[in-house]
């Protein structure tokens, strides 16, 4: 069932603070993934005050310490997560949870205990890293999950003996056979996995994507443009960040009755893309010209 109204914005200070501090974060030198997370869902709900931000933290350190002990092998890890988090807590996913915004809103999905592969896998990675298992998250295409072992194989001790083992959060953390993760990237993608798929994400690219299923999200519901505006405002934050985003916020600007702002916008971008591609940007500018005679 999908939520008839979405989370309420914050107030304009409160906005310009978080994002000063999700730039910050972001640019840090080892960028906190939970701390993004949470500063993406400051971003799309305005409740979400300082108080509040604390709570999701201890809430994260509250279920590591849940954890009875130190398991050892990356399978022991993988199911002591899945026996704590998926069947004691019942985080897992569904369907629907793809219809609602709070499905991409950390501070939501240690409520709801429910939301997109990725956020549960940000509730698993982070639960897991502060109990000090050897954790990464796997950004498979379409279904993202999270891994156990050490990330590169170079570790000695049992970690890199007893291999790597993959789990499917949204599954309730299912351990995944090399079999399962086939089946998933090619039920997403109709692609064959591909080793470089299994590399660990980083936490920035890990954020990165939250952003683009907000993008996707918004996209599809013209009425929710402005978390389609936030979200590319956020992901433009980031210290690597597509070109063509910007030019996706022009043209959001002028479908939101932005005018002005969005033509002058889409010809800065047609200046970028004119020094590899004249037509391109000849089409940009076409572009501008119909967004400013809006305005007429």
């Amino acid at each position: 069932m999908s939520h008839p109204h979405p989370p309420r914005p914050p107030s304009p200070e409160r906005s310009a603070e978080v994002r000063r501090r999700f730039a910050e974060e972001a640019r840090s030198e080892r960028p906190d993934l939970a701390t993004l997370c949470l500063l993406v869902g400051a971003e799309a709900d305005g409740t979400l005050d300082e108080p509040a931000l604390d709570a999701a933290q201890v809430e994260l350190d509250r279920l590591a310490g849940e954890l009875p002990f130190r398991p050892g092998t990356p399978r022991a890890w993988a199911q002591a997560l899945r026996d704590l988090l998926g069947e004691r807590y019942g985080f897992h996913g569904v369907g629907a949870d793809y219809q609602r915004l709070e499905s991409s809103l950390l501070h939501e999905v240690l409520l709801r205990r429910r939301g997109l592969p990725i956020l549960l896998s940000v509730v698993w990675l982070e639960v897991a890293r502060r109990a000090g298992a050897p954790v990464y998250g796997v950004a498979l295409p379409g279904h993202f999950v999270v891994g156990f072992g050490s990330d590169h194989g170079t570790e000695t001790g049992d970690a890199a003996t007893a291999g790597r083992v993959l789990v499917d959060p949204f599954d309730g953390g299912r351990l995944l056979s090399g079999k399962d993760a086939e089946v998933l990237v090619a039920g997403a993608t109709g692609a064959e996995l591909r080793p470089s798929m299994l590399e660990p994400a980083a936490p920035l690219e890990v954020v990165s994507r939250v952003l683009n299923n907000v993008r996707a999200w918004a996209a599809g519901r013209p009425e929710q443009s402005a978390v389609g505006l936030w979200a590319i405002e956020l992901a433009l934050l980031l210290p690597a960040h597509a070109a063509r985003l910007r030019y996706e916020r022009a043209r959001l600007l002028v479908q939101r009755g932005e005018f002005a702002v969005g033509a002058g916008e889409l010809d800065a971008y047609a200046e970028v893309v004119g020094a590899v591609d004249d037509g391109a940007a000849e089409a940009v500018r076409g572009e501008a010209r119909a967004a400013r005679a809006m305005l007429n």
